[in-house]
């Protein structure tokens, strides 16, 4: 399994080996060794979720309150897309930076984001299928949005597709207004939260 981080620290891309033949194709997403080496604790799985997308539809950008927050780890299980993590942590050095990736059924390649960042995706391909790790549970009080239109952050979207947006992804505020209402994480209490975290799994491997 391959990793590397992202244009945006606390988000990483794993690339775990595939192996196909004449049958198909097989491949392990998620593994908990190289994942724990590469971020210093296990991804604690509280719910997994599947969408499907049609060619040009864009879910997000979505984020959570922090703490708790929620961690994502993200394949496509079918199809094709282009997941893009944005920091939307107030104070962070990468304030507004966002990152992209392309995942597919074929590379099965992974990202994953640490609590307190944005996600978005846009689908690439007709019933595309994102499948996705989640830390906590669904909490509609805890969740907001970024407009993934905001001309600020400049995502690459490609201007030969038209995109389908949801109403509620439509009306979302830009980063600034939300900075200003008050709605984003603050870096502090992210890393605060990751640092938590990683000593939990550091004394846990000692006890044990």
């Amino acid at each position: 399994m391959d990793v590397r981080e992202l244009a945006v620290p606390d988000a990483y891309e794993f690339v775990p080996p595939t192996f196909p033949d004449r049958r198909g194709l097989f491949a392990a997403p998620y593994q908990q060794g190289p994942f724990v080496e590469a971020i210093g604790h296990p991804l604690a799985v509280a719910q997994t979720n599947n969408s499907v997308s049609c060619r040009g539809t864009v879910r997000g950008i979505h984020f959570r309150d922090t703490p708790p927050g929620q961690a994502k780890y993200i394949y496509c299980s079918r199809g094709a897309l282009l997941d893009i993590v944005v920091d939307v942590r107030v104070g962070s050095p990468t304030f507004g930076t966002w990152d992209a990736v392309r995942l597919d059924s074929t590379s099965l390649h992974c990202v994953y984001l640490a609590e307190g960042l944005g996600h978005a995706f846009l689908a690439l391909e007709d019933d595309t299928v994102m499948t996705y790790l989640c830390s906590t549970g669904y909490a509609p009080a805890a969740e907001h949005g970024i407009t993934p239109l905001d001309p600020e952050l400049g995502l690459p979207w490609p201007s030969d597709m038209e995109l389908v947006l949801s109403d509620r992804d439509t009306a979302a505020p830009t980063l600034a207004q939300a900075e200003a209402d008050g709605l984003l994480p603050d870096y502090r209490d992210c890393v605060a939260r990751y640092e938590r975290l990683r000593k939990a799994e550091s004394a846990g491997s000692t006890t044990g």
